[in-house]
């Protein structure tokens, strides 16, 4: 599949198309551009909202659904998926006040990271936390004090780095020296220093093995173990885990040749799967980019279209200052172009190839090397899709002082700008 068949199929998969023009929950992005102006992220509460339904009906009868927030942090996304049945998953304090912010009770706020600071994790209990998810025998040192000056009993899970055979994905979280978690060799010794700790009960595991995972195949696999590692420490302890948390890592097609998830044949590993959950343990996956990526929509204005030594350039008033992801700067390896799209000429004859790129005084910032569009003008629209997940909180906002883009989620109709 091409850059541009992979736009094409995206656009017709998530979103309505009237005259040619990209229509965002409802509001043709011409509308939107006018009024809020651009550079813009839109997303499509209609779109997340579908994806967690359809996600939900897959796992039906294994696991529930934590968002995992770091993928868009936004308080009224982090609400949608809340109102739709699902937790939350964090990995700041930060995080948790947004979580908080947005509805979310205790018990549904899970926390991970490998490098809590102690004032997070005394506002945490303080609080009210569903589970803290522990990665270092510091940590459980920190969280043991924490417990005994509050007077409080501490829910926590082990995060575990899982074994080689386990990991898989676009970025491996497992099967290697890691700062995120225990190493699953190491497993007893860590029993054994929990063990020592009182104010600390064991809840359950966590295991994270790979992000961006495209194959059911694999997620199913990764799965597998987390349930045979779960078994063999309720066994060791004497008692069923509450919970066990098989981590995210659910992807979403970018490039070209990437297919989407395939949610049917996930779905058909699963009745094997419920049956060797272990008695009292619940089971939760927390995707992030799965559900809030492919709602988004990044919307930029055309400032100049040129030629420079036999190459086409088109320089639009957005870059890597909001969308550093699509630039390939974050954690791309070889730079690969996300579907990009002439928004409200779908449909049209492309022109000649050509690279898109930002306002910002550095090559860095180019959104696509090789780009087909129709000859656009200038104040002409350019989208990048897949963009509602790992947007502005991760790109460097600040680099060259550019305003800020805004952020907008739309539904019925209705355009709501996103508080910063």
């Amino acid at each position: 599949m091409s850059g541009a068949d992979l736009a094409t199929a995206l656009v017709a998969e998530h979103f309505e198309v009237a005259g040619g023009e990209l229509v965002i929950g409802g509001v043709p992005v011409s509308e939107l551009a006018r009024r809020f102006g651009t550079p813009f992220f839109a997303y499509d509460a209609g779109v997340m909202r579908r994806s967690y339904r359809a996600l939900h009906e897959a796992l039906d009868g294994f696991a529930a659904i934590h968002y995992s927030v770091k993928a868009n942090p936004a308080v009224p996304v982090i609400g949608l998926f809340l109102s739709e049945g699902a937790g939350v998953e964090i990995a700041s304090i930060g995080e948790y006040r947004r979580a908080r912010a947005a509805g979310a009770a205790p018990e549904q706020i899970l926390f991970a990271g490998p490098g809590k600071r102690r004032a997070e994790l005394e506002e945490a209990v303080a609080g009210g936390i569903g589970e803290i998810h522990v990665e270092s025998f510091e940590e459980l040192e920190r969280l043991e004090a924490i417990g005994t000056a509050l007077g409080r009993t501490i829910a926590v899970a082990l995060r575990i780095n899982p074994v080689a055979a386990a990991q898989g994905g676009a970025m491996r979280m497992g099967g290697k020296p890691s700062p995120f978690g225990f190493d699953e060799e190491d497993l007893g010794e860590v029993l054994a220093a929990l063990g020592g700790c009182p104010q600390l009960r064991l809840a359950g595991l966590h295991l994270f093995a790979g992000t961006q995972v495209l194959d059911a195949g694999v997620l199913l696999a990764q799965w597998e173990h987390g349930l045979k590692l779960a078994r063999e420490v309720a066994r060791q302890v004497g008692q069923p885990l509450a919970t066990l948390d098989l981590g995210g890592g659910l992807g979403i097609p970018y490039f070209q040749g990437d297919r989407s998830l395939d949610l049917g044949a996930l779905a058909a590993g699963i009745p094997a799967l419920a049956r060797s959950v272990p008695p009292g343990t619940r089971v939760v996956v927390e995707p992030g980019r799965f559900l809030a990526g492919p709602a988004g929509v990044y919307v930029m204005a055309v400032n100049a279209s040129k030629r420079s030594r036999g190459q086409s350039f088109v320089v639009t008033d957005g870059g890597m200052h909001h969308h550093l992801a699509a630039s390939g700067n974050l954690g791309q390896v070889i730079k690969r172009d996300y579907p990009i799209i002439a928004p409200t000429r779908l449909g049209g004859p492309a022109g000649p190839p050509v690279s898109v790129v930002g306002p910002l005084c550095t090559p860095l910032d180019t959104l696509g090397r090789t780009v087909t569009l129709p000859p656009l003008g200038v104040d002409e629209l350019v989208a990048v899709l897949q963009s509602g997940a790992y947007g502005p909180t991760a790109s460097p906002g600040g680099f060259l002082s550019h305003p800020a883009a805004a952020e907008l989620l739309v539904e019925d109709g209705v355009a709501s700008p996103l508080p910063r």
